[in-house]
């Protein structure tokens, strides 16, 4: 049995972070990785240039039981560092929109980065090792059992991620673990992920496939503007994608189609300056034309503004404003980009990210209860997290 100061289990973002930070201090580290190789979800991450991190990223981005846990890790190895780290490493990248930073080039000059800091730090990087127990002994060291070894140490991290893209080996791995240990799990749901309607939503949705459109989307106090984009199963785009997170089944989505104006004053004034003209063709002033038909085919085919009532057009700006929607579910976890909920983070220091009944065992990134905004802030997450475990270790 080979004896470390530290094994990590998962290559992904968290875990490499966390072990090149351990190794930096001097600690023999191993890190343990299931698949083929280190950070799959890093390469696919960002259309393939990863979304490393956010200039905005701050504590009320990110989702947890409790919104104070993440404030600690965040302060304390910011997106600031991160973006150091990669400008140390002469990767090229450009801020796309809404503080999202992207590599110029291939995320796989992030991980390459990881790999190279993991590597300076003597970091025992072993992938295609399957964990097939875990023990605990009289002494508080770990024993790991893999089918292709086994290994002791004082500290045990656990970076295997949630449950999202499965396709990439996602496991409830994390959360079994955390449970034998008798830390308590909150029921994991995907998150950042498309939306299922049903019925005249669902007809409308499928013959609007394809188009997108600038708009905010409301679910429970909390609203994001940005594109939705409908599709042959319902909504998907940046803004449901946000919305998902926050919602829960059973509840109804209110969505303004045109955030730019107030539609009541503005159908009344076309009324008067454009009478002869179609309502559809006044829509598409405001929104993609294939939306502006089926807007006006719903309550006016043909007509001209001349000969709508107000109280007509009234409900087109009621429908434009505040179109109501009522999801069935989500797409689930094939299409989830992150997992809401996780190992509850009461059981962890808020600073070192170490179980606080368990000496020794730490749980990091996406295994833990915070999940962040679509756009880098779950990466942040992970760099933070995996930080602040790091020099705890």
């Amino acid at each position: 049995m080979q004896a470390f100061d530290v094994v990590i289990l998962g290559a992904g973002a968290a875990g490499l972070m966390c072990a090149m930070t351990a190794g930096q201090r001097g600690r023999r580290v191993l890190l343990v990785e299931r698949g083929e190789h280190a950070g799959a979800k890093i390469l696919i991450s960002g259309g393939g240039r990863c979304n490393f991190t956010n200039l905005e990223a701050a504590p009320e981005r990110f989702i947890s039981a409790n919104p104070h846990f993440c404030k600690s890790a965040l302060s304390r190895y910011t997106q600031r560092d991160f973006i150091a780290l990669v400008e140390r490493h002469r990767i090229a990248y450009h801020e796309k929109t809404l503080g999202q930073l992207f590599c110029d080039g291939s995320a796989r000059a992030i991980l390459a980065m990881l790999l190279a800091e993991c590597a300076a730090a003597h970091v025992d990087l072993r992938v295609r090792h399957n964990v097939t127990g875990i023990t605990r002994d009289g002494s508080d060291r770990f024993h790991i059992e893999t089918d292709r070894g086994s290994f002791d140490s004082g500290a045990l991290v656990l970076a295997t991620g949630g449950l999202s893209i499965p396709k990439l080996g996602a496991t409830s791995f994390a959360y079994d673990t955390a449970r034998r240990f008798d830390l308590a799990v909150i029921e994991p749901e995907p998150g950042l992920v498309p939306l299922k309607m049903t019925g005249e939503t669902l007809e409308l949705c499928r013959s609007l496939s394809g188009v997108s459109v600038d708009a905010i989307v409301s679910c429970d106090r909390q609203n994001f503007r940005e594109n939705i984009l409908f599709t042959h199963r319902g909504l998907s785009g940046p803004a449901t994608l946000q919305i998902s997170s926050y919602w829960r089944k059973g509840d109804t989505l209110s969505i303004n189609l045109a955030p730019t104006l107030e539609p009541r004053s503005f159908l009344k004034d076309r009324k008067r300056t454009r009478p002869k003209a179609e309502l559809k063709n006044i829509l598409a002033e405001v929104v993609p034309a294939r939306l502006a038909q089926a807007l006006a085919d719903n309550v006016a085919p043909g007509q001209s503004m001349a000969d709508l009532p107000d109280r007509t057009l009234n409900a087109v700006a009621d429908r434009l404003s505040r179109w109501e929607v009522r999801p069935t579910e989500s797409e689930g976890w094939p299409k989830a980009e992150v997992t809401v909920g996780g190992i509850d983070t009461a059981g962890l220091s808020s600073k070192t990210m170490e179980a606080r009944s368990v000496r020794g065992l730490y749980a990091i990134g996406e295994a833990v209860d915070v999940t962040g905004w679509l756009g880098g802030y779950n990466f942040q997450w992970a760099w933070s997290s995996g930080w602040s475990a790091g020099v705890a270790l």
